[in-house]
């Protein structure tokens, strides 16, 4: 484990926000932290990264302590906040260059590494405009670039894609699982939860400061619920009729949404009890708009574990 929490806490005056928080992360491996807003993991990333001391627990990161060791997990570190940390009147080169000179990296090894960086981040022929010209899409991937100045071997990315447009979301979870391609540890905190079940290898769900679940998100959906059969009408007045169908298909009566003409049922047969509820109302006379297999989502899980779910 390249990361790895045991029992953290913290508190600020009276609010508690961190209640004992566990968590393991792999090597080469992305991990995505949710919750809801007050959730904790802003805290948690920041303990992380050795910007703010836990009252209790332990952390490592890359087998260094966070707080008796800072300086030699910071080294090991790179960290792009919600916000792009570039300085918008100087050019996208030189944001580099001056990340590279704060890491210590001599002028000429720091200029080299700005080119690798601006050419893997598909910057190159922006290279020599201010920032302040960038688009909210560059500005992230310069930011991303940056945090990588020294090649780290753990990446902590709060919210990396808020704000941006869904062409810029993707490019950034490109760059994202090239980077874990090529050995980065990724610790991914996003409101988006498309994008956790997209990128992430485990899920850890944190809520009021502790943790609500964590696993594979595949597991994770499971847990909250099997697949379900949806039916939407194309006449409300047959919801009797189909409800009475898809109780006798499958054995068990479905849940009836009136408002939407719509019909849901849990079934254990996945494909199988599908065609067998389509040939139930296909014999009963029911005219189907639309009817399919659903598996369980990232929302529900969210929903359900944090306690918000209908």
């Amino acid at each position: 484990m390249i990361i790895e929490a045991l029992g953290l806490r913290k508190r600020f005056g009276r609010s508690e926000a961190l209640r004992g928080v566990d968590l393991a992360v792999p090597e080469g491996t992305i991990c995505g932290l949710l919750g809801p807003n007050g959730a904790g993991k802003t805290t948690v990333v920041r303990i992380l990264a050795t910007l703010l001391r836990p009252d209790a627990g332990t952390a490592t990161v890359a087998g260094y302590d966070v707080v008796r060791q800072a300086a030699q997990a910071r080294y090991r570190i790179g960290l792009a906040g919600q916000y792009a940390a570039v300085d918008e009147l100087l050019t996208g080169r030189a944001n580099l260059i001056l990340f590279g000179r704060l890491c210590h990296l001599g002028a000429r090894r720091a200029a080299a590494r700005a080119e690798e960086l601006l050419a893997r981040f598909d910057l190159a022929d922006s290279a020599d405009k201010r920032v302040g010209a960038y688009s909210g899409g560059m500005r992230r991937r310069l930011d991303l670039a940056a945090s990588l100045i020294v090649a780290p071997p753990v990446l902590f990315l709060d919210e990396p894609t808020t704000g941006l447009d869904p062409r810029s979301r993707y490019t950034v979870w490109d760059l994202i699982g090239g980077l874990v391609a090529d050995g980065t540890t990724v610790l991914l905190t996003t409101q988006y939860l498309d994008e956790a079940d997209r990128l992430a290898d485990q899920i850890v769900v944190l809520d009021h400061g502790r943790v609500a679940a964590a696993g594979p998100p595949a597991r994770l959906k499971a847990d909250v619920g099997g697949e379900r059969v949806d039916v939407v009408l194309r006449r409300g007045d047959q919801l009797a009729t189909a409800a009475t169908a898809m109780r006798e298909a499958l054995g068990v009566p479905p849940e009836i949404l009136a408002g939407e003409r719509r019909l849901t049922a849990a079934v254990d047969r996945g494909a199988a009890s599908l065609i067998e509820v389509v040939r139930a109302l296909e014999a009963a006379g029911v005219a189907v708009e639309d009817v399919g297999l659903r598996h369980p989502t990232l929302d529900e899980v969210f929903l359900t574990l944090t306690g918000a779910g209908r």
